[in-house]
């Protein structure tokens, strides 16, 4: 009854399609097929999202309509691959918020980030037609792999499981490593015991779909210890990423070059590898942001070619020298597309990751991050600053379309000229009160925009009240 041969061979695709008469008792059904199971997954949210369940519904209490009865008009549907393969975010710095909510509120009795919240976060991956994700790393937490659920529940969200710049082979240093048992985290000097670490890890995990980073950085993200020669240290780098490799070959018993693995030079990383480090070319490069939206990197001519490719390690959120910006998101969606369309242009289309803090307050720049990632040719310099406000407007009518243009375009140009957590006194020029109105422009915009959310949170019905004042109404005022 069904042609699928247009979905042969392609990844994460889906058709939907009314079959009239599928079987005995049944007039009409209504058939999601996947080339695989995210595709099949990505079909079923997409009916979701068309009658009106955000995939925010849970994590930013985006109000759900009922109805009594659902009518779909259904025109054959083909989706498109996505653009970039792998697609996700790198949950980080959850200190604070993520790891304190699910200790004391919805994972007390595990104490910590478990299972229950990871399957949250692997279901909204999926509504937002994402695939992969890098887990909380941070000591304070215990680390993903430590609780052997973690992973199951990944696995039966189809969501692959990758590691950051600073993490070998899926391991969390950070945590996981035992000076005790294990001795120093110290290539030169303990290069054994490390190694079986890391073998321990991949034998573990292989049965699931994973893209391995091949990495060697000090505990802590920090730089790796060894010789201050830079032609010692391409050399360690080299044989560290050649053991991990023959590692994964060893256990995983295919050849290397069919493993997925990613390789991010990141800080002082990337001064190693500039110095000639000897990349395999079937590893995907993942070029780093400088943690504030500019990307330090693309792909040069001779590196274009690599059969890899490229991918991206982009902020939103960051904790760290020289400034710190957690509290509020606000980075421009055109910066966003900017530099992720010329790093896109660059061959930059196997691995996307986002670092999203505690992915509050970050929702919307998750959202726009993987719109991008899923199809960047949607996008254009005309309708991008559009962005934001048509995932308000799908949450909370057209009829703020208005209103939420002005709030959303000031919010984000006043953010742009001097981010809100940049504004200490004790340390930075403030805008100037004698000279062009600098301060009562400035102060008189951003009454304007909250005045303005402020009379939409009233009008609300109050089911809307929650997910306004988080993705709105907190950030203006």
């Amino acid at each position: 009854k069904l042609d699928v041969r247009a979905l042969e061979n392609r990844w994460e695709s889906y058709l939907i399609e009314v079959v009239r008469n599928p079987f005995p008792g049944v007039n009409k059904a209504l058939v999601i097929v996947g080339s695989d199971r995210r595709g099949t997954a990505y079909g079923l949210f997409s009916i979701s999202e068309t009658i009106g369940v955000s995939p925010w519904y849970w994590w930013a209490d985006a109000p759900v309509a009922k109805h009594t009865e659902l009518n779909l008009k259904v025109d054959k549907i083909i989706s498109k691959e996505p653009t970039v393969k792998y697609r996700g975010i790198f949950i980080n710095d959850e200190d604070w918020g993520l790891l304190r909510w699910a200790k004391n509120t919805f994972e007390k009795e595990r104490g910590n980030i478990g299972p229950k919240t990871y399957a949250k976060v692997c279901e909204l991956l999926l509504r937002l037609k994402a695939n992969y994700l890098c887990p909380a790393m941070h000591e304070a937490s215990t680390a993903f792999n430590k609780i052997p659920e973690n992973k199951l529940v990944a696995d039966s969200f189809a969501i692959v499981m990758g590691s950051v710049h600073c993490e070998p082979l899926l391991f969390n240093n950070a945590s996981e490593w035992d000076k005790k048992t294990m001795g120093e985290w110290d290539y030169v000097n303990n290069k054994g015991t490390l190694n079986r670490v890391l073998k321990q890890r991949v034998t573990e995990n292989s049965p699931y779909e994973n893209v391995y980073t091949l990495a060697l950085r000090g505990l802590h993200d920090k730089a790796m210890g060894g010789s201050n020669d830079m032609k010692e240290r391409v050399k360690m780098l080299g044989e560290a990423l050649k053991d991990q490799r023959q590692l994964l070959a060893d256990v995983i018993k295919k050849p290397a070059n069919e493993i997925p693995q990613a390789f991010t030079p990141y800080k002082e990383v990337l001064d190693v590898y500039s110095a000639g480090l000897d990349l395999p070319e079937d590893v995907t490069i993942i070029w780093p942001d400088d943690n504030y939206g500019y990307m330090k990197r693309l792909s040069c001519p001779r590196e274009q070619k690599r059969s890899g490719r490229a991918g991206v390690y982009y902020h939103v959120s960051y904790w760290g020298p020289p400034k710190h910006y957690l509290w509020i998101a606000s980075t421009p969606p055109t910066l966003m597309y900017e530099e992720l369309e010329k790093a896109y242009r660059s061959t930059a289309d196997r691995l996307w990751v986002v670092n999203v803090g505690d992915i509050k307050p970050a929702e919307y720049h998750i959202n726009l991050f993987m719109d991008m990632a899923y199809d960047i040719e949607s996008f254009n310099y005309d309708n991008i600053n559009a962005h934001s406000v048509d995932f308000l407007c799908r949450i909370f009518g057209e009829k703020y379309r208005e209103d939420l243009t002005d709030i959303q375009q000031t919010y984000f140009q006043l953010a742009f000229a001097r981010k809100p957590e940049y504004m200490e006194r004790s340390t930075d020029t403030e805008f100037s009160i004698q000279n062009y109105k600098e301060v009562d422009r400035r102060l008189a915009a951003y009454e304007r925009i909250a005045a303005k959310a402020e009379r939409i949170l009233k009008e609300l019905d109050k089911e809307a009240v929650p997910a306004f004042f988080q993705l709105v109404y907190y950030n203006v005022k």
